[in-house]
C-alpha cells in the first residue's frame, strides 16, 4: 500500500518533487523517483508490507531496465503467480512488486485478468516511450489524473495533482449533483474540474501525447459463466470455499495483521474465519493474538459495543475500543477534508478513522475489514423493495434543494446507472458495487487508512466471491424475509443465532444529535463561511439559514444535508 506519482512528457522535476511530500502518509519507508529526461518522471511513497528490504523499493526496474513500475497495492496470489513464471524471469526479491513486472513482461495487458489483488500501477517503457497503467476491477485503489495537450500527470490522491500546479477549480456539475442528489459523481468524475479517475475495471495508455482508455474488467460475462443450478448445500460449499481463501490470501503480510468489528453479521463471520486455523498462516494457538478493533461514542442507541464483545466472547481474540467523542470533531473533521479532497461521509468516518490511529501506534499496519458483503448478498431493506425512498421526486428526498440557487440547481445531473440484467435485485446490487455505495466507501476507507499509513484490505471484495454470490438465485439470498440467508447460516456454524440472525444495523454515530447540540456551533461556523465566500451564488442565502434553524427546532429526521453544508465549510478552509 504506498502513494503513485508520475508526469509523462516535459516535466519539471520539483512538481514531482511537490507531489511526493503531499502523498507522503501513503508511504513513510521510502521514497523514490526514476527519470527519463524529456521523457517521464515516476515517484513512489512506499509502505513496506510484503518484503520489507531496500530491494523492493520502487520505482522497480527489470533486469534489463527497460520497464519502470511503479504500484499501489497488494497482488494477494503473488506465490502462485512467480512459481508460474519463476521459469522464465530470475526475481531478486521477495515482492508481490517484482512479481507484478515480470507478469506484465509476460502477458502485457492480459496479466491483469491473473491478478487477484487490489492495485493501481503505471509502467513505464523507456524503449517504446509509452506509459500503461491498470485499475483494479472494484477501483479498490485510487489513480487520478489530468491530460493537457502536452503532458500527462498522475497520482493516488488528487492533493498531489494539485500540488503539481493543477488549478483547483471546483466541477460544478458534480458539485451540483451532490447537494441535489447525495451523488459522488461518476466513476470516471472527481469533485475538481480536469482532474479525472480511471474507473476500476479499466487500463489506459499513454503515447506521443495520445490517451486511450480500455475496459478490461467485464462483470455481467463473469457472472455469465459462473456454475448454473447449483443445489444450494454445493453452493454453499463453494462459497465457504472461496470466502476462507480469500482470507487466508489477505493474511499475506510481513508485518503484523489486524481486523476491524461491528456488531453486524459481516463482521461475526470475518471474526468467525480469522480464527480459523485454515485461514491463517499462523498454527492454531497463534490465532488469539490477532488484535481486533472497535469504535464507540459512550451512547447506548448507536454504540454496538455490546454486540461485539459478545462475540468477542466467543474467541478470545485481543479487542481495542477505540472513543469517539463530540469534542475532538472539529480538528478530526478538518484533517479527514484534507486527506480526502472531496466530501466524505460524515462522523462515522471520523469514528472510523481512530481505529486506525490506534492500529499504528499498535503497530498493526494491516487491517481486515468486513466492506462489500450487502452489495453482493442483497443485504440492504430497499433490495426487496419496489420503491425505495433513493428514487423518490426531489423534493420529498433528503437533499434541501430548496437552499440552492436556481441556476447552480439547474447544472445538477439526476444518476441514471446502467441495469445489466434481467433481475431488478441484480441491477440494485450493480449500481451499489460499481456505481454508489462501494465506490464511495472505498474511496473514504482508502484516504482514512493511508491518512495513517496503515493498509486496509477488504476480504469480501475478493472478485471470486462478488461473481460467484452474483449468480445465485434470489431465494439463497433473501428467504422469508431474512436477507444474506445464506451467509446468515455460513455465519451460525461459527457463532450463536441471536447474533447471527439479528436484524441488520447500519454502523452509525450520534451524528444528528451532536449536530444540533454539542457541535451547534462549529456547524453555524461552517455555514457562515459559505455564506461569506458564495462567490459563485450556488446558495439561497437565506433559505440555508432558515433549514438550519429548523433543524435546530427539531426538524432533524436526516442530518445528511447539514453534513453536506459542513463538509464543503471543511474544503472552503483548505483552499
Amino acid at each position: 500500500m504506498c502513494g503513485i506519482a508520475g508526469i509523462i512528457g516535459d516535466y519539471k522535476e520539483h512538481q514531482l518533487n511537490a507531489m511526493l511530500t503531499s502523498q507522503h502518509h501513503r508511504g513513510p519507508d521510502a521514497t523514490g523517483k526514476y527519470l527519463d529526461p524529456n521523457f517521464a518522471a515516476l515517484g513512489h511513497n512506499r509502505l513496506a508490507i510484503i518484503d520489507l528490504s531496500e530491494q523492493a523499493n520502487q520505482p522497480f526496474l527489470d533486469a534489463e531496465g527497460r520497464y519502470v513500475l511503479v504500484f499501489n497495492g497488494e497482488i494477494y496470489n503473488y506465490i502462485e503467480l512467480k512459481e508460474t513464471l519463476k521459469q522464465e524471469y530470475y526475481f531478486k526479491t521477495s515482492s508481490d512488486t517484482e512479481v507484478l513486472l515480470a507478469a506484465y513482461i509476460k502477458w502485457g495487458p492480459a496479466c491483469l485478468s491473473r491478478l487477484n489483488g487490489m492495485f493501481a500501477f503505471a509502467i513505464w517503457d523507456n524503449q517504446e516511450k509509452k506509459l500503461f497503467v491498470a485499475r483494479d476491477r472494484f477501483g479498490v485503489k485510487p489513480f487520478y489524473y489530468h491530460c493537457n495537450q502536452n503532458e500527462l500527470y498522475f497520482a493516488s490522491e488528487i492533493k498531489a495533482l494539485h500540488a503539481a500546479e493543477i488549478p483547483k477549480i471546483p466541477n460544478e456539475k458534480v458539485w451540483a449533483s451532490y447537494f441535489a442528489y447525495g451523488s459522488y459523481g461518476n466513476p470516471d468524475e472527481t469533485f475538481w474540474e480536469n482532474i479525472e479517475q480511471l474507473p476500476g475495471g479499466h487500463y489506459l495508455e499513454y503515447i506521443n501525447q495520445k490517451l486511450t482508455l480500455n475496459k478490461w474488467y467485464f462483470f455481467e460475462e463473469e457472472v455469465a459463466k459462473q456454475p448454473q443450478n447449483l443445489p444450494y448445500k454445493e453452493a454453499k460449499e463453494q462459497y465457504l470455499a472461496l470466502l476462507k481463501d480469500s482470507i487466508r490470501l489477505r493474511f499475506r503480510a510481513d508485518v503484523p495483521v489486524g481486523f476491524n468489528i461491528s456488531g453486524g453479521l459481516d463482521s461475526s463471520v470475518l471474526l468467525a474465519l480469522v480464527n480459523d486455523h485454515k485461514c491463517h498462516p499462523e498454527p492454531d494457538e497463534g490465532l488469539k493474538s490477532i488484535n481486533a478493533y472497535t469504535f464507540y461514542t459512550n451512547n447506548s442507541v448507536y454504540d454496538e459495543l455490546l454486540w461485539v464483545e459478545q462475540m468477542i466472547a466467543k474467541t478470545g481474540n485481543p479487542l481495542t475500543k477505540v472513543l469517539l467523542q463530540a469534542d475532538e470533531v472539529p480538528a478530526l473533521a478538518q484533517k479527514m477534508a484534507w486527506q480526502q479532497d472531496e466530501p466524505y461521509g460524515g462522523i462515522p468516518t471520523l469514528a472510523y478513522a481512530k481505529i486506525f490511529e490506534q492500529a499504528r501506534k499498535d503497530n498493526v499496519l494491516v487491517l481486515l475489514d468486513g466492506q462489500g458483503m450487502d452489495e453482493q448478498w442483497a443485504g440492504y431493506d430497499y433490495y426487496t423493495q419496489q420503491n425505495e425512498a433513493t428514487i423518490q421526486g426531489i423534493t420529498d428526498s433528503p437533499f434541501k434543494t430548496n437552499v440552492l440557487s436556481d441556476t447552480f440547481l439547474k447544472k445538477a445531473v439526476k444518476p441514471n446507472y446502467p441495469k445489466p440484467f434481467e433481475e431488478e435485485v441484480l441491477n440494485k446490487q450493480y449500481r451499489d458495487l460499481f456505481y454508489t455505495k462501494i465506490p464511495r466507501a472505498l474511496r473514504f476507507n482508502d484516504r482514512i487508512s493511508m491518512a495513517y499509513s496503515t493498509e486496509l484490505r477488504e476480504p469480501f471484495l475478493d472478485y471470486r466471491l462478488v461473481e460467484f454470490a452474483f449468480s445465485l438465485p434470489l431465494n439463497f439470498k433473501i428467504k422469508d424475509g431474512v436477507t444474506k440467508f445464506m451467509l446468515r447460516e455460513i455465519a451460525s456454524e461459527y457463532l450463536a443465532d441471536n447474533l447471527v440472525f439479528s436484524p441488520k444495523r447500519a454502523l452509525q454515530t450520534p451524528q444528528r444529535e451532536w449536530l444540533g447540540n454539542e457541535l451547534k456551533e462549529y456547524v453555524n461556523l461552517q455555514i457562515e463561511k459559505i455564506i461569506a465566500a458564495d462567490t459563485q451564488k450556488w446558495f439561497d442565502k437565506k433559505a440555508l439559514k432558515q433549514e438550519w434553524e429548523n433543524y435546530l427546532k427539531g426538524n432533524n429526521d436526516s442530518s445528511f444535508h447539514i453534513w453536506q453544508w459542513v463538509s464543503l465549510g471543511l474544503i472552503l478552509n483548505e483552499n
